[in-house]
């Protein structure tokens, strides 16, 4: 028997939500063992240390990252003087609560290093056992899984994952999956905890248990918190979560304990229930773990990918014309727009995802409209700011289903930027993570690596600012997109062609189409703006008097297409295209760059 929420228990003696759980190791240390003293007292066999986020990346923001062995070492000394020989006790080590690669841009050697430091600490305090739990990204588990073997070798260790209703990882993952990866790390127990009641937990050992034979353990939430006074409370009682514990153990479990919402009252209903019990010798045998072979798909080729794929692939120079979405719902004024740019030869329309944290129709929705109703080929920006993961991947295979062939992957632009400063933004993963992700789609793949029938067969772009105030790192996360499997380059606005040379001398490694951006200034005030308060954008002082010296707004715009025309001549010849804005959608400039 493990024990139960020890973030629970912390949280019912007056500890809020908000505070570093972990750095209670080096605070108030006797809380934190008077809570192990209560559990053991309570008939636990096992207890855990009080260090499930005490990694690098969750203790930064409380300025602790430097500290991490300090506190976990003084989390399993706390654990064992209060276990007091009566229990043993299990070194917790959790997510590390941020993104890692292919989705960030954590690497999985940075990822296992953060993990060997918190496993040192805990190992060095004493800890008898280790436990992983609560994962539900396989690649980061992987990572934390050898970090236990580089750090301790065959220490105990026992490995959980935490499930949804539908008895798969969080990511989607099957626990098939998790059993395959897991095995060849010769784990001495498996199972799952967190995220769910009692009753999906049985479900899912129904299945797990016919794909394993290692020892098996559970320990749910008590159910799912209800918001009560501003609290969070768990409504399942201790005797539902001890006849569940029973059953867990007569259907095969090895090991119960607690999660979330559980305190000392569950742990001692569980004590009661199971103490008369032994775990069950299971009457079926085990079956043998049958894994499915990835099916074969077929990945398109750039050629195969769209018709502007097919240009950039033959090296025939494209032109791409930016047009923003309408703030409300009629799109009559954008898609005649669409046709007449369609007309001159425009080889796409390009179209932002929520410009400067605007709303306005969606990309999406905008996109569709005209390859339907114009016939040209959009393309549709992508921005991680206001969906997840979950929203990310439907609106891709949506996009796909609609007909919709080329992307380019972005972060986006902040809340605070636009209208709605206070709102809050997604960003699950930024624009290196999107892009792994689209080109998991690519290869028939979601996130959670499970087959999705017939692949997506999207034409990735990404962007670059060739201004950019670190442009080391700039070329270094530009990298990064090229690895995740980009397949052309659009760069950021184009005013100094130095700036725009210097980039390209630094990225000859990288052989990709590169776009280059093309913004027809408007006003010497437009023109300040950009040069001071967009970053990374620098308008050279020449341009900045010619703008200077015009007086009204046409004088402005004439000057601006002018500017834009010079720059166009000077790049077209070395670069595989262009995409052109049209400031307050005048397009006519766009002929005017084009046509001179």
């Amino acid at each position: 028997m493990f024990d139960g929420g020890l973030g629970t228990s912390l949280y019912d003696k007056g500890i809020f939500i908000n505070t570093c759980f972990d750095e209670l190791n080096l605070m108030n240390a006797d809380l934190v063992r008077d809570v192990h003293r209560e559990y053991v007292a309570a008939g636990a066999d096992v207890i855990e240390t009080n260090t499930f986020g005490a990694n690098r990346y969750k203790l930064a923001p409380y300025g602790l990252e430097k500290r991490v062995h300090e506190v976990n070492q003084a989390g399993a000394k706390i654990a064992v003087a209060a276990a007091a020989d009566k229990a043993l006790v299990a070194g917790s080590v959790g997510p590390l609560g941020v993104q890692i690669e292919p989705l960030g841009k954590i690497s999985l050697d940075e990822a296992r290093a953060a993990y060997k430091e918190q496993i040192q600490g805990l190992i060095d305090g004493g800890v008898d056992l280790l436990i992983l739990e609560t994962f539900h990204m396989l690649p980061e588990l992987e990572q934390a899984v050898k970090a236990v073997r580089e750090v301790a070798g065959d220490f105990p260790l026992i490995v959980q994952v935490t499930i949804g209703d539908d008895g798969k990882l969080l990511s989607g993952a099957p626990l098939s999956q998790f059993v395959a990866m897991i095995t060849e790390y010769k784990p001495d127990a498996i199972g799952l905890n967190c995220s769910v009641g009692p009753k999906a937990m049985m479900d899912a050992l129904e299945e797990l248990k016919h794909l394993t034979s290692l020892p098996i353990s559970l320990q749910p939430n008590a159910g799912l918190p209800q918001t009560v006074g501003g609290r969070n409370i768990y409504m399942t009682s201790p005797e539902y979560m001890a006849e569940y514990s029973k059953r867990f153990i007569q259907a095969g479990a090895s090991i119960v304990g607690g999660c979330c919402g559980t305190d000392t009252t569950h742990i001692k209903a569980i004590r009661r229930a199971v103490s008369a019990l032994q775990p069950a010798k299971r009457m079926e045998q085990a079956a043998s773990l049958q894994i499915q072979a990835p099916v074969e798909v077929k990945v398109a080729t750039m050629a195969e990918k769209s018709r502007l794929a097919n240009k950039l692939m033959r090296k025939q120079f494209v032109t791409l014309v930016e047009l923003v979405s309408p703030r409300g719902v009629s799109p009559i004024k954008e898609l005649e727009k669409a046709r007449k740019l369609h007309h001159f030869g425009i080889d796409a329309i390009n179209i932002p995802d929520g410009p400067r944290a605007s709303a306005r129709m969606s990309a999406l929705a905008m996109t569709a409209l005209i390859q339907r109703e114009v016939g040209i080929e959009p393309v549709l920006h992508v921005a991680c700011r206001d969906r997840n993961v979950i929203g990310l991947q439907s609106d891709l295979l949506g996009a796909w289903a609609l007909g919709i062939r080329n992307l380019i992957a972005i972060t986006g632009d902040p809340p605070k930027l636009g209208n709605y400063p206070d709102a809050t933004a997604v960003f699950d993963v930024d624009a290196i993570g999107l892009v792994n992700l689209i080109n998991r789609l690519n290869h028939g793949l979601d996130l959670a690596g499970n087959p999705i029938g017939e692949p997506t067969a999207f034409n990735i772009g990404v962007g670059c600012n060739p201004g950019a105030l670190n442009l080391d790192e700039e070329i270094r996360r530009l990298d990064w997109k090229v690895e995740a499997g980009a397949d052309y380059i659009v760069t950021q606005p184009v005013f100094d062609v130095r700036i725009l040379e210097k980039f390209v001398a630094r990225i000859q490694h990288i052989k990709l189409p590169i776009l280059c951006g093309i913004w027809p200034l408007i006003s010497y005030r437009n023109a300040e703006f950009m040069n001071n308060e967009v970053p990374g954008c620098s308008v050279p002082d020449d341009i900045l008097e010619r703008m200077r010296k015009t007086t009204t707004k046409e004088e402005g715009f004439a000057e601006g297409v002018k500017i834009a025309s010079e720059t166009f001549r000077l790049l077209k010849n070395d670069f595989a295209g262009v995409q052109l804005s049209a400031p307050m959608g005048r397009i006519e400039g766009i002929f005017q760059i084009l046509g001179d």
